[in-house]
């Protein structure tokens, strides 16, 4: 009784996880929908990871690789989540990066579980199961980088130190007197 409790209590927190994560990547990047998304992902996240490992640990020599999933996940989202704006230059990479390997690696947990048991997916070898995930969510993840990189002027912090002499160096020139 406790281990289906357990398990529909993981099941929820999964279906939130992915409703969440998908909503906090289509929403606009700004305060408001996004960070209020990406924190009920976290949270939503957390619960799963907790749930899978207790539920791993029922059948530890069969299911020990899910809770290694599951903390990959939770390991990637902490890093999303510990970088965010003003923290340091390069965050939006590193947020990017953190909450995209998050939500492919819990995918590829779920894969991994029930693919096997999937329609359609149990025509796929085992392999696909654990590498699917990344092959679709890694060009999305390059893809997001390249557009957020576009869009976002570079900070002074992100220019070369070269232009940053060019810069000072015209800078001092304007400020003389008499010229």
């Amino acid at each position: 009784m406790a281990v289906q409790l357990l398990i529909a209590c993981h099941v929820l927190a999964g279906l939130t996880a992915v409703v969440w994560g998908a909503g906090a990547m289509l929403a606009p990047k700004r305060r408001g929908r996004h960070p209020r998304r990406g924190r009920a992902y976290l949270v939503a996240l957390a619960v799963v990871a907790a749930t899978g490992t207790t539920l791993a640990a029922t059948d530890w020599q069969h299911l020990w690789h899910l809770a290694a999933l599951g903390a990959t996940a939770a390991g990637f989202a902490v890093v999303g989540y510990a970088t965010r704006p003003g923290r340091r230059a390069g965050w939006l990479t590193a947020h990017i990066i953190g909450m995209s390997g998050s939500y492919v690696a819990m995918l590829t947990a779920f894969y991994v579980d029930n693919g096997p048991r999937l329609p359609l997916w149990q025509l796929l070898p085992p392999g696909a199961f654990w590498f699917l995930p990344t092959v679709v969510g890694v060009p999305l993840l390059v893809r997001a980088l390249a557009r957020h990189r576009r869009r976002r002027p570079r900070t002074r912090l992100q220019r070369s130190p070269c232009r940053l002499g060019v810069e000072r160096a015209y800078s001092e020139l304007r400020r003389r007197p008499g010229r």
